[in-house]
This record gives C-alpha cells, sequence and structure tokens, in this order.
C-alpha cells in the first residue's frame, strides 16, 4: 500500500522543531516562501501572545528536495526556536538542571495526566511536549502537502465561524472569498461578527480569561472515490475526524450538515442527485459534506471543528501540586487569549495530510507525472461510463 505518513518532534523551548514527511512522488514543485506564508499565518490572529513577536518561523529544508523539486525520499523540514537562546539552560539534553521546577498542574492540558502517566517530578516535562507550539510543524507539513495538491487542482482554505459565543451569519458570507487575505485578524469574513469578536477578545483578555470557537475548513477539486466502505480504517471521513481531532484543544468535530442530522428529517438532509448536461451526476446541495460511505463524492469536502478556550488563564483556576500533593492555584505559562484563527490554519494543514495520503493511495506515488496520468485516466473513464453509455 503507497502510505504518506510524517512525524514531528521537538520541544516548546528547545532548539528547534522538526518534522519528516515520507510519501511524497518524486519530481513535485515546491516554493519554499508558500511553506513560510503558511507559518506566518499559523503566527498571526487576533488575540496571540507573546511568544509570536518573539518567533519568526521560517522553514529549513534538510532533506528530500533538490532545486525545489522534490526527490522521492523522506522530505526533512525544521524551524528554530529563537526563543529557545533565553531558555537553554531550563531545557538542556544533559547537565544539571536549572531554573525552578513547575509543579501546579493547569486544568484542561496534559499537565496532571502526563506527570501521572509518564512519572514525571516536573510538569515542564510534559508541557513542553504537549504544547500547541508543535503544531508549527504540521503546518510546514501540511504546506508541503497543499502544495502537492494544488499540482492537482485541489485546493484547502478555511475560514471562522464562531468565537467566544459570537457567531457569523453565514449568509452573509461570500464562498467565493474563501483563501483571500484575512483582513479581519479573525478569520472570520461576516464583517460585523468579526468586529464582535474582537470585541469579545478583548474583554476576555482584560479579565485574564480566554476564549475558544469554531473554524470550517473546505477541500474544492477532490476527486470522486478517494477512501473506501469496504473496511472501516479505510473510511475517509474516519480518517478525517481522527486527524483533525488530534489537534491540541479540538473537542468536536462535524462533516457537512454535522450533528443537524440527528435532529433533521432524511428529506432536508440527504443530497438529491441529478444529471448535469454533461451527463455526469451532481447535487445542487452539499449537506453531506462531499463524503458519503466514507469515500469522496466529488463535491466540495467542508469540515468544522471546535475549540475550547486555551487553559493557561492569567486569573489561574483551582488546581492540585504535584509534589506536595496540596490544593494550589494553576501555574501561568505565555499565553494567547484566543487562538481560533490560528487553529483553523492547523486545520487546513492537517485536512490537507489527509486528502494527500489518500490521493497517493489510490494513485500511487512514484512520479508526479505518472501520478497525474493515473488520476486523468481514472476521471476519463468514470466520463465515458456514463457520458458514452
Amino acid at each position: 500500500m503507497t502510505m504518506l505518513r510524517f512525524m514531528t518532534a521537538g520541544e516548546s523551548h528547545g532548539p528547534c522543531l522538526t518534522a519528516i514527511l515520507e510519501g511524497l512522488p518524486a519530481g513535485l514543485k515546491l516554493d519554499e516562501t508558500a511553506i513560510n506564508a503558511d507559518l506566518a499565518r499559523r503566527q498571526q490572529g487576533y488575540g496571540r501572545g507573546g511568544r509570536m513577536k518573539i518567533e519568526k518561523d521560517q522553514v529549513q529544508v534538510v532533506s528530500g528536495v533538490r532545486f525545489g523539486r522534490t526527490l522521492g525520499g523522506p522530505i526533512t523540514l525544521q524551524v528554530i526556536n529563537k526563543d529557545y537562546k533565553n531558555w537553554g539552560g531550563r531545557m538542556a539534553p544533559f547537565g544539571e538542571p536549572e531554573g525552578p521546577q513547575v509543579t501546579a498542574a493547569r486544568p484542561g492540558h496534559a499537565d496532571l495526566t502526563g506527570v501521572m502517566k509518564y512519572d514525571r517530578a516536573d510538569v515542564r516535562d510534559i508541557l513542553e511536549r504537549s504544547s500547541a507550539r508543535e503544531t508549527t510543524m504540521r503546518v510546514a507539513v501540511g504546506a508541503v502537502c497543499k502544495e502537492f495538491l494544488r499540482a492537482l487542482g485541489i485546493t484547502v482554505v478555511s475560514q471562522v465561524l464562531e468565537i467566544g459565543g459570537v457567531k457569523a451569519d453565514v449568509s452573509k458570507i461570500d464562498r467565493t472569498q474563501l483563501g483571500q487575505p484575512d483582513t479581519s485578524e479573525v478569520g472570520c469574513l461576516d464583517a460585523a461578527a468579526a468586529e464582535r469578536m474582537r470585541t469579545a477578545i478583548d474583554a476576555a483578555k482584560a479579565k485574564g480569561d480566554t476564549l475558544g470557537g469554531v473554524f470550517e475548513v473546505t477541500v474544492r477539486g477532490v476527486p470522486l472515490g478517494l477512501g473506501s466502505h469496504i473496511q472501516w480504517d479505510r473510511r475517509l471521513d474516519a480518517r478525517i475526524a481522527a486527524a483533525m481531532m488530534s489537534i491540541q484543544a479540538i473537542k468536536g468535530v462535524e462533516i457537512g450538515a454535522g450533528f443537524a442530522c440527528g435532529t433533521l428529517p432524511g428529506s432536508q438532509i440527504h443530497d438529491e442527485v441529478f444529471l448535469g448536461e454533461d451527463g455526469l451526476p451532481y447535487r445542487k446541495t452539499n449537506r453531506a459534506g462531499g463524503l458519503e460511505g466514507g469515500m469522496s463524492n466529488g463535491e466540495e469536502i467542508v469540515v468544522r471543528a471546535a475549540m475550547k478556550p486555551i487553559p493557561t488563564l492569567m486569573q489561574p483556576l483551582h488546581s492540585v501540586d504535584v509534589a506536595s500533593h496540596t490544593p494550589v492555584l494553576a501555574c501561568k505559562e505565555r499565553s494567547d487569549t484566543c487562538a481560533v484563527p490560528a487553529a483553523a490554519v492547523v486545520g487546513e494543514a492537517m485536512l490537507a495530510y489527509v486528502i494527500a495520503a489518500a490521493v497517493c493511495e489510490k494513485f500511487g506515488s512514484d512520479a508526479i507525472c505518472d501520478l497525474k496520468r493515473a488520476i486523468a485516466a481514472y476521471r476519463e473513464r468514470i466520463r465515458k461510463a456514463w457520458c458514452e453509455a
């Protein structure tokens, strides 16, 4: 089986963050500026904290690419943590420990469970790796996957639909503008809602609180038939849900109409199928979100994810001390008030990866030229079956 896979490594305040992406075809043209553009987007957004003023993430491609084209081998991506110069003593791989231990676990974070599971005395041993700083490399990997998909006519875009209970009016959103530069700083295309979102973020920051929200990722140009109904682990919707849920702070995922499918009758949920002038089937609605029976059906894939508020509060919650086993207020790490716009960029990356993996699995991934021909032949076979029968 052709397999696209990646792994990340590194700590939030370590020397660098690294990812290895394996399985992309040879001959794919990559644009370093496109990768860096997505890394910059992940750092932006209204409500971000002080760390983003320190780091200016830039990718270093260490292997797998020569003169701008992939070689077919593992692609190693690296981002240097500029803040490491201030943390070298506390994050050194060898030597005696420096700096105070972190012992006040934060509710809602990996802190307490991680310390107990891995038998650690210092919460920093857990929080450094569980930090959302890790998503830097997911975005870098996703940017490469987006370049791959773009070469096949597939695009991945996102928008923010809700922050802190402030919801966008979807009837006011022009979906043709998805993917355009964000002028609202919150990633919302409803201008009035975007302004209310900013106000909500300001109010939360003044209280030392944090806000979550909902973002949506859309994939356009996906060929029909990615994934399979044959086995549970080959269903594309299952893979998408798992990938989105793997993002730090994501607590809910829905595809298409999502949870509305549990309340509305079938006549208002299922997408009727019509024949177009070209003789091919199409749907006037997309409540299935582009997925039926675990397979892409040729419509846009539409996925939404709910992000919980960041667990590091400037007005800490009650917790316990992992060293003294006494009640305390949770520790305070440098944090954001709201990171939903950034999470949308991470969502793009993870969805791009899943779709890229499904494409490679179905059409092969040795050489980009062979893959393009395989897709073209597949689409032509379907066209002939419907239009020349």
